[in-house]
């Protein structure tokens, strides 16, 4: 992942002096998770561009290693786009930069300088809007620009999630990498480390001197914190205060308390409009429950008034559905199944099964396995749930997917949740949720498939909605709940 800083005006060589890096020389330091190399491209008598390249190992996200907490996937797009990990490495290589401190050219560093950053590949989950919306009003010009077609073969696909942005304006260096700081994960949403209390702190104190007068400020806090909703109240109260002071950068940790990484938490009920206004807020005496705890409360509610006594959870992920089914006593058989195997040791270390009576111990069973592929682990379960899962599907396995769970392992009732794209637009988003979702459809072409389906393999069918209900977008998830009819399926039959 690439950032680069351009000075145009009188010797622009002294962008060297205000970032600490010689022009003459390349640096390389080692970080946690990767290296970051610090080399100029341009050191002409009008512009001298520096670049920081950020080199990670994909590997290295996935085995463990505690910088990223290992809860990545193999395939993800982490290694590859401007995220948190940027951030971290900008404050780290740039940090007496950030602070504003220069002692062989002070005045410089305290003046506005014609200067340009380019992010490349940067997550922008919200819309095209979200640029202009973001550094106009710090007095940046913008540019934006998508990037390519996905496939060029399935053009209807369309573009990734990504673009490459430029930002130009006369502006104190400290300023704009603290804006750039700040923004980066407003406009991915995701981190890839523990958030806290601290990390009020580190927000107001980058934001120091600018955030407070931000139209989008509202915005800007709830996005950084990933819709975490009191950790965004906080911010906002202090900044409403006058309360921006806080600890220098060096003070705060980089780690706090909350994981908060999950491509299952989509924006929840505090969600702020184009204007940085609450859409359907509430006082805070009354906090709305996160979409996905709705998600999981429903699936869970249409479990237990099925009757069942054994339930697998397909694509469980690190547990959440899980950790409310070992909770009834009404569920003798509990199993959760993964692609990953990694999302499955989280889950046996959330769910503590190892401290768990052994005959509890028993009932519950995880293990590594897909819906894409026909499995007689899948069969003799009373009830299936797949909670966001069919998305991160293509398109053309959906028929595979059918022939495993209804025509295969045929359990008495299947839930499946997934987006409701139309609901997107409640959200500011332009495309999908996330980024490795294959698919969101409509609710028209939801349940025409659904129906499809049950019809295909014995079931009947019918369809629910999860979270606030818009009027005319419908509600933010959309469920399918599946129940087995009296004649036998395709599954039912010996198998040639």
């Amino acid at each position: 992942m690439l950032f680069t800083l351009t000075y145009t005006g009188e010797n622009p060589a002294d962008l060297g002096y205000l970032l600490h890096k010689n022009p003459a020389r390349p640096q390389t330091a080692d970080v946690s998770f990767g290296r970051v190399h610090v080399f100029y491209t341009e050191t002409g008598p009008e512009r001298c561009t520096a670049a920081l390249l950020l080199d990670m190992d994909p590997l290295d996200l996935v085995r463990g290693r505690r910088a990223s907490g290992g809860i990545f996937d193999y395939v993800n797009d982490r290694p590859y786009v401007c995220s948190s990990f940027m951030c971290t490495a900008i404050s780290g290589v740039y940090g007496t930069a950030m602070s504003g401190s220069c002692a062989k050219k002070q005045e410089l560093a305290d003046t506005p300088l014609d200067l340009s950053a380019g992010l490349f590949m940067l997550p922008c989950r919200g819309g095209a809007i979200l640029p202009e919306l973001l550094f106009e009003p710090l007095g940046y010009e913008v540019h934006a620009e998508e990037s390519a077609l996905l496939d060029e073969q399935f053009p209807e696909w369309g573009s990734g999630p990504y673009i490459n942005l430029t930002i130009r304006g006369k502006v104190r260096l400290r300023d704009l990498l603290n804006h750039i700081y700040v923004l980066i994960p407003v406009f991915d949403r995701q981190k890839h480390y523990w958030i806290g209390e601290d990390e009020v702190d580190k927000l107001l104190n980058h934001g120091k001197g600018w955030l407070p007068d931000h139209p989008e400020k509202t915005l800007i806090a709830r996005r950084y914190f990933k819709n975490l909703s009191s950790l965004a109240h906080t911010a906002l109260d202090r900044l409403d205060n006058g309360e921006a002071q806080a600890p220098s950068p060096d003070e705060l940790p980089v780690d706090g308390g909350t994981l908060f990484y999950s491509d299952k938490d989509e924006p929840s009920g505090t969600v702020a409009d184009a204007d940085g206004n609450d859409k359907n807020d509430e006082p805070a005496v009354i906090p709305r429950p996160r979409l996905n705890t709705q998600r999981l409360e429903t699936v869970l509610g249409v479990i237990k008034e099925s009757g069942a006594e054994s339930v697998i959870d397909l694509g469980c992920g690190e547990g959440n559905l899980l950790r409310l089914l070992i909770k009834e006593k009404t569920f003798t058989r509990v199993t959760g199944v993964d692609v990953s195997r990694t999302a499955l040791e989280h889950a046996r270390d959330k769910l503590k099964i190892d401290r768990m009576p052994e005959a509890r111990q028993k009932s519950i069973t995880l293990f590594q396995g897909s819906v894409s592929y026909r499995d007689k682990r899948f069969r003799g379960y009373n009830a299936a749930a797949l909670v966001e899962v069919i998305e991160h599907l293509d398109e053309n396995r959906l028929d595979t997917l059918e022939a495993v769970l209804l025509g295969d392992a045929r359990p008495g009732i299947l839930v499946i949740t997934t987006p409701n794209i139309e609901y997107n637009e409640i959200y500011g988003m332009s495309r999908f949720r996330h980024g490795d979702h294959r698919f969101e459809w409509n609710r028209a072409r939801f349940q025409s498939w659904a129906g499809e389906a049950a019809r295909r393999y014995g079931y009947e069918v019918s369809f629910g909605d999860i979270g606030e209900a818009d009027a005319k977008l419908g509600a933010p998830t959309q469920m399918a709940v599946f129940i087995r009819g009296e004649s036998p399926g395709p599954g039912d039959l010996p198998c040639a």
